[in-house]
């Protein structure tokens, strides 16, 4: 928590509308403004936001196709059965099943990564292709007290794939796994654990008794974090594994604060603090949310029976002393005003100039508070004067400094009226005071009114308890100055933050830092190793002395240093308090690497390469650490910082167990039935209307319960969106759409192993695979390129780029095209397709097919593997009978990742640029034949198109007969093409069926009886409309004011070429709708 010495938005909107203001303003403290986003403005805008979404999850109706709910079949679970111990290789000699399975394909996989060591550092140097770079990460340390969301799952899919992307080129690799120990969380789980088991508080037990208590707990829940981590396939050394409390993290923590004490940037000293009188403790700003009130809003707050009452400003009087005359001031919060020390005003505020130096009497303390002028109050806001409790509101706090003001505590820690408030108020809750003292003002006839005020309430996270501002003596650390530092960092590129338009963010945020207290009021976490000093037989008393070791003994001796007496005159009295969870993250990235200890793995793996995260976490924890990194360590903790964005459902809200939208990812991996979905809700404490929004959304997206998808497809999801622009809303169809890939990903290894055959022979080796055939040398160009797209995209984190090209030339290039050309060759289905086949390759077609085919299947395999890392390795086994070369990993996460200089011979870019035209040949040929209705029968075509064409077509043609599924193309030139072969020198018959390709590349299909011209007619004249709707708005763009001044002459070109393509195509289709009305007149047909 950042030390509350000055006064963000939420803090300005608690006492009212009589509040300081901009003319000079305090710094602000933005951890809060920053995070809460809570300008009255902001707020409404959030509130309407939410009432909207709200509203659109409880209608009826669905607002656009998208909001459909996933429709999906049970599928067959096929589980592995084979006899294999844990951490035993999965026997994948078994018969291949007939489906893709989740259950068969992630069984026993993980277990034997772990136990062989795979994910250890040490590994690196029997890799046959290792380098010596070093990749080092921590994975971010999530709550002991939590299990994983969706968000963690986007965490260690985006992580993951960086961490195998970078083992597979052979770098040392260090992914340590942590958890944390989440102080106020897990003491507050185990005290409610506590109260419902054996009827027990806290305060009954002693504080050794407690945290015996929480240890239980803790032991009790196991591994339940790491078991979902694992669940994921995330590859993590597990030997280094992690926790906050562990002894030796807890000495790099207890150091920490020593270090920072011996150099002055950790301090002892009074300021306002976020307490929670529900915990009874201090909150940091992250754990401190907003709510929003229009006006009179009845809330429930912990241990009060009915609700109270916010929303509401009054107005009372202090009569001035010596005149017969008042100043009044409005207030929400009546109950503090026992703690007015003074009254501001404005200096320039001509309503008051005559009170300049004037006092009040207080009406029932008796006290005279000055009238005191300043600068920051508002004139415009409620009545331009203010009154000043500096013990109880952060802005009153700043002008106690600026004013000398004393500050008097009224409300304590318990949430009750303190004794100098006077016996009529001590020990009354403080909302229950409210109207006592209301009540008191009315008989004193100062009262002046009520009316309606919009507020923003600080709320406690964990609780749910109001915040109150508490005046106490806590540990800060100086921030100034490492903020600079980190600032610096950035500017002069020592530290890249990834996207970069958070540099703006950062600097802001750090220019403007408060110092940040550090203390908790809890039993469990790390004890401050600060100790009260008293000494024996002192004549002078020691007002608030205090010493600093690693251990008492340390304190002891520095103490007896300090103040020149023997050790054993000194009592040490250690502070009871703890230290706020965000101190010890903020060592992380060098603590779990053995810090302070000058361990071999902090001289190998530190700073880490790299610190990947949610961007909700800029300034809570990143932030931190490299303050902590720097200071401590005099190196920064990491030199890149990646954010990826936040997880949201459908509806765009933020996935958060007090909405109740949180989806498990165990779930979307396993599948689960809508009851348990709801029942989970209705395990969870949610506001009655939360959970009827909660369970709506879930009945009307997950009627049938959410499908079982498996780790593999729900990874590859998470990494297919763009992570470093909006937030992802998350889609189950998403996910299950890529399950049906790697089901495609099943059938395409099931058709490869049936060409490879019985006899496991060996394939030829990558080097010496050199594709001749026009179609080999596109599927490995395609291939190449792949490669390429996959390296630049990987080395800019675009992790969506990877996906998409992985995805794209598995479906699109190696099934759809390449996969579908072979079929008729190597199941000799189709005897014209190997004759068709170029000269070159008709000999051994079958033999380099099959080798072709083994390389793009394996390569993409190895591909994919950072992304799924379960199917993957499932098939890449299985390939490995037919493997050329001896010499492999026996894993494919440790085997070399792709690189394209491996793959130049295979690069033909004139083939990938040639094919295109040729997939649009297929396209329009497919779509003729369709018109006719053939279905088995292969026509001959005609092809009327220019010379380059012409060469394009022919040195293609193998690929165009067998995917287009007809006998023969007829190609004629009407430029003419008499240096061709094969080239006709008569166009093709009158009347025939025409498909558009291009402006210069049409197919004719000859009608000779029988089609069904009604239908030809209406998809003829439904593609017209659609042609004279995009030429309209293209002409539109055209004749648009400047095109021709703003437009770049390239796109303008390209825009021509469009417009001709386009009209090219609509003369086409108007002169095929006139032949096809002639042909009306003789009659029924039959076929083409």
């Amino acid at each position: 928590m950042w030390r509350a010495r000055h006064c963000p938005s939420w803090r300005l909107t608690w006492k009212g509308a009589a509040r300081l203001c901009s003319n000079n303003p305090p710094k602000p403290s933005s951890s809060l403004s920053s995070h809460l986003n809570s300008s009255p403005r902001h707020q409404v805008e959030k509130q309407r936001r939410k009432r909207q979404r709200e509203k659109a999850i409880l209608s009826s109706q669905h607002i656009n196709a998208d909001d459909k709910p996933v429709g999906w079949s049970e599928k067959e679970r096929i589980v592995y059965t084979a006899q294999t111990p844990p951490g035993t290789k999965k026997d994948s000699s078994l018969p291949f099943p007939s489906s893709y399975s989740p259950d068969y394909v992630e069984s026993s996989w993980y277990q034997w990564w772990e136990k062989e060591g795979f994910f250890s550092p040490d590994k690196h140097e029997q890799l046959s292709h290792s380098v010596d770079q070093t990749f080092s990460l921590c994975v971010p340390p999530p709550n002991v007290t939590g299990t994983l969301h969706l968000g963690h799952a986007l965490t260690v899919a985006v992580e993951d794939a960086l961490v195998r992307w970078r083992r597979m080129q052979g770098c040392r690799v260090l992914w340590v796994p942590g958890c944390d120990h989440a102080g106020i969380a897990t003491q507050t789980v185990v005290e409610r654990r506590l109260l419902r088991e054996k009827a027990k508080r806290r305060q009954d037990l002693t504080r050794e008794e407690f945290l015996q208590e929480v240890w239980k707990w803790k032991n009790e829940k196991g591994e339940e974090i790491y078991h979902q981590f694992k669940r994921l396939g995330a590859s993590l050394d597990w030997s280094r594994a992690c926790f906050t409390m562990d002894p030796g993290f807890s000495r790099a923590v207890t150091a920490a604060f020593v270090r920072l004490c011996d150099s002055g940037l950790i301090y002892r000293s009074e300021g306002l603090i976020n307490w929670s009188c529900a915990l009874q403790s201090a909150i940091s700003d992250i754990e401190v949310d907003s709510k929003e009130v229009s006006g009179p809003t009845m809330v429930s707050v912990p241990g009060y029976e009915n609700k109270v009452e916010f929303g509401t400003m009054l107005t009372f009087a202090y009569p001035v002393e010596g005149h017969n005359c008042e100043v009044a001031v409005s207030t929400t919060r009546p109950e503090t005003m026992l703690g007015d020390v003074a009254i501001a005003v404005h200096p320039e505020d001509p309503r008051y100039q005559v009170f300049h130096g004037k006092q009040c009497r207080h009406p029932f303390t008796n006290r005279l508070l000055p009238i005191i002028t300043d600068t920051l109050v508002d004139m415009e806001l409620g009545t331009g004067a203010v009154k000043v409790t500096p013990a109880h509101d952060h802005t009153d706090f700043l002008l106690s400094q600026r004013h000398s003001l004393p500050r008097l505590t009224v409300i304590g820690e318990n949430g009750t009226m303190t004794p100098s408030c006077g016996q009529w108020l001590e020990g009354v809750k403080r909302f229950d005071a409210r109207q006592l003292v209301v009540d008191a003002l009315i008989e004193k006839k100062l009262f002046r009114g009520q009316k309606n005020h919009p507020m923003t309430l600080p709320i406690c996270s964990r609780s749910g308890d109001i915040i109150e501002p508490l005046l106490k003596k806590q540990w800060f650390v100086h921030c100034d100055g490492m903020a600079k530092k980190a600032i610096r960092a950035v500017e002069d590129g020592q530290l890249e933050i990834i996207p970069h338009h958070y540099t703006k963010m950062w600097k802001n945020w750090l220019s403007n830092i408060s110092d940040w207290c550090i203390s908790r009021q809890l039993w469990w976490g790390h004890q401050i190793p600060a100790y009260r000093v008293e000494l024996l037989n002192s004549p002078a008393k020691l007002e608030d002395q205090w010493i600093w070791g690693q251990s008492e003994d340390e304190a002891r001796q520095r103490a007896a240093v300090k103040y020149g007496v023997k050790p054993e005159d000194i009592t040490l009295t250690q502070d009871p308090d703890v230290l706020d969870t965000w101190f010890s993250s903020g060592l992380f990235p060098f603590a779990m690497l053995g810090w302070p200890e000058q361990t071999s793995d902090l001289k190998r793996f530190y700073p880490n390469s790299i610190l990947e995260t949610g961007n909700d976490l800029i300034f809570f924890w990143v932030a931190r650490m490299v303050m902590l990194g720097t200071e401590l360590t005099g190196q920064l903790p990491f030199k890149q910082v990646l954010f990826h964005s936040l997880v949201r459902d459908k509806y765009g809200r933020k996935m958060s167990k007090s909405l109740g939208n949180v989806i498990d990812p165990l779930d979307v991996i396993h599948g689960v039935s809508l009851q348990r979905l709801q029942e989970k809700v209705k395990e969870g404490n949610l506001d009655p209307r939360e959970q009827l929004v909660a369970m709506e959304a879930q009945r009307k997206d997950f009627p049938k319960g959410i499908p079982q998808c498996g780790t593999d497809a729900l990874r590859f999801a998470l990494c297919s969106y763009k992570m470093q622009g909006q937030d992802i809303s998350l889609c189950i169809s998403q996910v299950l759409s890529y399950r049906h890939f790697c089901n495609k990903m099943w059938q395409t290894l099931r058709f490869t192993l049936g060409v490879l055959g019985e006899n496991t022979k060996a394939v030829g080796t990558l080097e010496e695979t050199v594709p001749v055939s026009s179609m080999e040398r596109w599927i490995c160009s395609r291939l190449y390129s792949t490669v390429v797209q996959c390296e630049q995209a990987f080395e800019a984190y675009e992790l969506h780029a990877v996906t998409s090209a992985l995805h794209s030339f598995w479906v699109h290039s190696l099934c759809d095209v390449y996969m579908e050309y072979v079929k008729p060759i190597m199941m000799k289905q189709d005897e014209e397709a190997v004759v068709h086949t170029d000269t070159k390759h008709s000999g051994n077609a079958q033999q380099v097919a099959g080798t072709v085919l083994y390389h793009c299947v394996s390569l993409s395999l190895a591909l994919l593997s950072p992304f799924m890392p379960f199917i993957t390795e499932e098939l890449w086994q299985r390939l490995q009978p037919f493997r050329p070369d001896t010499v492999a990993q026996t894993s494919l996460c440790l085997q070399s990742y792709p690189r394209s200089s491996t793959l130049a011979h295979w690069h033909f870019p004139e083939e990938e640029k040639d094919f295109l035209l040729i997939q649009e040949v297929i396209r329009v040929a497919r779509s003729l034949r369709a018109q006719c209705g053939l279905t088995k029968e292969k026509p001959v075509m005609w092809a009327v198109c220019s010379p380059s064409q012409a060469h394009i077509l022919l040195h293609f043609g193998s690929a165009v007969w067998t995917l287009s599924r007809i006998s023969s193309l007829q190609i004629y030139c009407p430029d003419g093409a008499d240096t061709l072969f094969s080239v006709n020198s008569t166009p093709p018959p009158t009347g025939s069926l025409i498909g558009v390709v291009d402006h210069t590349c049409q197919l004719h299909l000859h009608v000779q009886s029988g089609m069904n011209i009604d239908k030809q007619m209406l998809q003829l004249s439904q593609r017209r409309d659609k042609l004279v709707a995009k030429l309209d708005e293209l002409f539109g763009r055209l004749q648009s004011p400047n095109y021709l001044t703003k437009v770049p002459a390239h796109v303008r070109q390209q825009m021509d070429s469009k417009v001709s393509a386009l009209e090219q195509e609509l003369k086409t289709i108007e002169d095929q709708m006139k032949l096809l009305q002639e042909a009306q007149t003789t009659g029924p047909g039959c076929s083409c």
